[in-house]
């Protein structure tokens, strides 16, 4: 009996043993030159802990190899073949697993003299579908570098010196982490707070919707996005960072930041007081606070960018651009989980904000008018303040193997206060004065905001058939109250008194925006490779705006209304679209096309009135887009949409605004929609081995109805502007990067160019008038780094502006702008660390502004870290040692040119202690594998 229970259990354990060893490993083997592949090749596959041999195997006649029946555990991987360098790999096989390798390069002994036994070779860059990756580690950076100091080092990313990023010439607007929002969107709190040495990979993409993403048809919203994969062993653990800083003049610096890691769970806290320009305000929080009015201007550095129009009395977005004196109070606390096997998940974020900014600012412009020029010279100075709190969550919900929904919701409470003193001169061409004056404006107002969308998406029986609904809210309410007391002297030809006209009044503004937005997708699959995406969406967007100036009465109280400048207006507008679009996914082709069509109606009413207004349109919604992968690592792609925009409430409300009285303006009721097409293409080639990586992009824009400005303006200088529809609007941009690694003396190098061509339309005291403006920027990056002993780099860039109009064609403005940013780093013993970086900018003068502007923005400082750990530094650092930081910043717009000069922070000299802390629970990353 006992016999036989031994034979039973040796039984057992020989089939549990055979029942667990079903992992496997496979993968193609070829030659790195040739790309050939490589047959016969000898693999054996070694127990890593004592190095005995478990399998071996030859590949096969198409270089094919596959090992199975293996049991968990960790292992080598051992390749060879005649006359070439042995390869390892190391890897772990958990039970039931099975690992690809894919393909495996050999190197020929000739290609690789230093080492008998290599490790597959680690790609600094490469291309995973649309999806452009960097392995962190393969860019030297300092152990204490910020992600953004990794940024600034990557091929085809630029960051700029407030911290905004360009990748492959367009804005980045969000950073993840692991694919995960973290703080929102406020892409800064990512990107100088945490370290880079926790970061694996860094991913630029092009984000889409989660609509596109889910059916795989693109429906032309993309988002160019960053996300940050941070290495297994970062994801377990808590880190930080407490800076304290005190300097000359009054200026600190504090921040403290503390992160928690477990996993799937992440939280997160920050606090910062600072006055010193670190705010952590961007453009997105901006952007999501209800309508605005947007324009598009074209700055001195060759960059195009826009400029929020209030429609509220304030005139004042609550951002800070660099001008005045900032002190900013502000925190945030993230929390991020998964739960019931990663079938829920929540991210929340919530920031308060308090941010005061002072200063001055001089503004110098030169009109071009058909018949004359004129200038402007104006004196302003602001004090502003605004109270923010902003919260925003996503919520995913798997409700079974095939179907999901998702929540994401968002809400700003927001009050403002500002005060802005405003003194002008206008002065005609022989410099004859024409007018001046001055003008106050106190005001108050309220930013209230609530979004929701809620999407839900369903998998059907048959693969690839897929029903989706979308639905959206966007509820904003902005009010505002305030004081606008202006008194202008007119000076006129032939009249020997000067007309001076006051105005004083007290102006209160309502504006309300309620919309919802529906979206039935259904998706049809015609082939594995193929398929059909139908969709019906309707929209419903209510609006009222109501504006009301009151004079004073004979009490000095104000209550008589002023009609010419109050109304009450209401703006709806009711779109049904309809759409069909056909996909084609293979090995090396992506191609979709499709239309969308939309009915629109408006209404427009002037409630004082009752006249009501309808008006109907059709509206088409083109695109398409086509991808061809010649290799995994080379790709050209090209994207057409076509995109209706509808006018806003304050472009197409029929009222005088004379908040500013030398500049009226007045709405449009007779408004058409505006109809955009975009058209882009892009080719990018990475050489792994050579460590060499290009791409160049263009996109071309043209407007049909393109929203512009009539502007009236009269022999005393003032200026009436009204928003209209214009046809012969267009954008075309090109850029280049070429990036490459020279082994002696071991040197980056990159290469960018970007051109801009703007043509624009407007009319100006009621004569066509076309501004062409272009910009041509060469850059050059040199780089080397030595680990522990220096880290250098030189960026520079020349960039050439031109600008002509119609109106006055012998009229030209061109200049050059040039800037050079060496920044070095030094390291030496004893853990003492020098850091200086300097910010040449030469401004060409024009005909207009008769001075170069130029500066040297000169930084140092010196650190040392004190403890064993390395944690704690001390550090003195010196912010504008010659005290040449001028605010300054020219635009060129339509028919005029404009220079800025505006107070900013200067020199000041600062002692900090910087304390970095972090404790993880080591995990192994995962392979980098094709």
């Amino acid at each position: 009996m006992k016999k036989q229970v031994l034979l039973l259990l040796a039984i057992s354990g020989m089939f549990f043993s055979a029942y667990s060893q079903n992992a496997k490993v496979k993968g193609i083997i070829s030659d790195t030159i040739s790309k050939t592949n490589l047959q016969n090749a000898v693999i054996s596959l070694l127990r890593a802990k004592d190095s005995i041999l478990q399998k071996y195997t030859r590949a096969d006649g198409q270089g094919n190899f596959e090992m199975t029946d293996l049991t968990k555990g960790k292992y080598i991987l051992l390749i060879t073949y005649p006359n070439y360098a042995d390869y390892t790999d190391t890897f772990s096989l958990a039970e039931n697993s099975s690992i690809n390798t894919g393909m495996i390069r050999m190197i020929t002994k000739a290609h690789l003299l230093q080492e008998v036994i290599v490790k597959q070779s680690i790609s600094a860059i490469r291309l995973k579908g649309d999806t452009t990756e960097y392995k962190a580690d393969s860019f030297h950076v300092q152990a204490d570098a910020s992600v953004e100091d990794l940024l600034k080092k990557l091929p085809g990313i630029q960051v700029d010196k407030n911290g905004q990023i360009t990748a492959q010439g367009e804005k980045v607007q969000k950073v993840l982490v692991d694919g995960e929002e973290f703080f929102g969107d406020d892409p800064t709190l990512v990107t100088q707070n945490i370290r880079a040495d926790m970061v694996d990979k860094v991913q630029v993409f092009d984000k889409k919707s989660d609509q596109a993403t889910f059916t795989g048809i693109d429906d032309g919203q993309k988002t160019k996005t960053i996300n940050l994969k941070l290495k297994n062993d970062k994801k377990n653990g808590y880190f930080g960072k407490i800076n304290a800083g005190a300097a000359t003049g009054g200026y600190h610096d504090n921040l403290a930041m503390f992160n928690s890691f477990r996993n799937k769970l992440k939280f997160a806290a920050y606090g910062i007081v600072s006055n010193t320009g670190k705010t952590g305000l961007n453009w997105q929080d901006q952007n999501s606070m209800g309508s605005s009015d947007v324009s598009t201007q074209i700055t001195d550095d060759g960059d195009m960018y826009y400029v929020i129009n209030n429609d509220d009395i304030t005139g004042w977005d609550g951002k800070y651009n660099n001008q005045g004196k900032p002190l900013v109070q502000t925190g945030g606390l993230h929390f991020n989980n998964k739960w019931n096997d990663d079938k829920q998940s929540i991210n929340a974020n919530y920031k308060v904000l308090q941010f005061g900014v002072d200063g001055e600012s001089n503004t110098s412009t030169e009109y071009i008018l058909p018949d004359t020029l004129y200038y402007n010279n104006q004196t302003k100075n602001f004090n502003n303040k605004v109270l923010r709190n902003k919260i925003n969550g996503t919520y995913e919900f798997e409700l079974d193997s095939t179907s999901s929904l998702k929540v994401v919701t968002d809400g700003t409470l927001e009050h403002k206060s500002t005060i802005n003193n405003y003194s002008t001169e206008a002065l005609s061409k022989n410099s004859k004065i024409i007018n001046n004056g001055n003008r106050n404006i106190t005001a108050e107002g309220d930013n209230n905001s609530l979004n929701t969308d809620i999407l839900w998406r369903k998998k059907l029986h048959k693969k690839g058939r897929t029903i989706s609904i979308d639905f959206k809210e966007n509820y904003s309410l902005r009010t505002s109250a305030g004081k606008l007391f202006a008194q202008n002297i007119f000076y006129t030809d032939g009249n020997t008194t000067p007309l001076m006209q006051t105005t004083d009044q007290y102006k209160t503004s309502n504006n309300k925006l309620l919309a919802f937005d529906s979206k039935f997708t259904y998706t049809e699959p015609l082939s594995a490779a193929s398929s059909l995406v139908a969709n019906y969406e309707i929209i419903v967007n209510n609006s009222l705006s109501n504006r009301s100036s009151f004079n004073k009465d004979a009490n000095g109280y104000y209550t008589i209304l002023d009609s010419t400048y109050s109304n009450n207006y209401t703006f709806n507008y009711l779109t049904h679209k309809t759409g069909l679009a056909y996909s084609f996914i293979n090995k090396n082709v992506r191609f979709n096309v499709g239309n969308n069509l939309g009915f629109t109606n408006f209404t427009q009413q002037d409630n004082n009135t009752t006249v009501q207004t309808n008006r109907n349109f059709i509206n088409w919604f083109p695109q398409s887009s086509f991808t061809y992968l010649f290799t995994s690592q080379k790709r050209i792609s090209f994207s057409y949409n076509g995109n209706t925009s509808q006018p806003s409430l304050q472009q197409i409300q029929p009222v005088k605004t004379n908040d500013d009285p030398l500049n009226i303006t007045i709405g449009n009721a007779a408004l058409k929609p505006s109809f955009s097409n975009n058209l882009q293409l892009y080719f990018s080639n990475i050489k792994q081995l050579e460590n060499k990586y290009f791409s160049v992009g263009a996109n071309y824009s043209f407007t049909e109805n393109a929203f512009s400005t009539s502007d009236n303006v009269d022999s005393s200088g003032r200026r009436v502007s009204q928003t209209i529809n214009v046809n012969g609007n267009y954008s075309l941009s090109g850029n280049f990067d070429y990036y490459f690694k020279v082994k002696k003396p071991d040197l980056r190098f990159g290469i960018n160019s970007n051109v801009n061509k703007y043509r624009n339309t407007n009319i100006v005291n009621g004569l066509n008038n076309i501004t062409n403006s272009d910009e041509y920027t060469l850059g050059l990056y040199i780089g080397q780094a030595k680990e522990k002993k220096l880290d250098n780099s030189l960026r520079a860039s020349a960039t050439y502006t031109t600008s002509t109009s119609s109106v006055q064609q012998n009229i030209s403005t061109h200049y050059w702008t040039y800037d050079i940013r060496p920044d070095l780093d030094f390291y030496f013993p004893k853990k003492w660390h020098l850091h200086t970086d300097c910010d040449f900018i030469f401004r060409q003068k024009t005909s207009v502004f008769d001075n170069n502007n130029n500066v040297i923005f000169w930084n140092l400082w010196f650190d040392k870290k004190v403890l064993k750990s390395n944690a704690l530094m001390v550090r003195v650092s010196a912010n504008d040692i010659l005290n040449q930081n001028k605010g300054f910043n020219r635009t060129v717009n339509s028919n005029f040119i404009s220079q800025n000069t505006y107070t900013t922070i200067q020199r000041y000299f600062m002692l900090s202690v910087i304390w970095n802390f972090n404790k993880n629970n080591p995990k192994k990353d995962e392979d980098w594998r094709y």
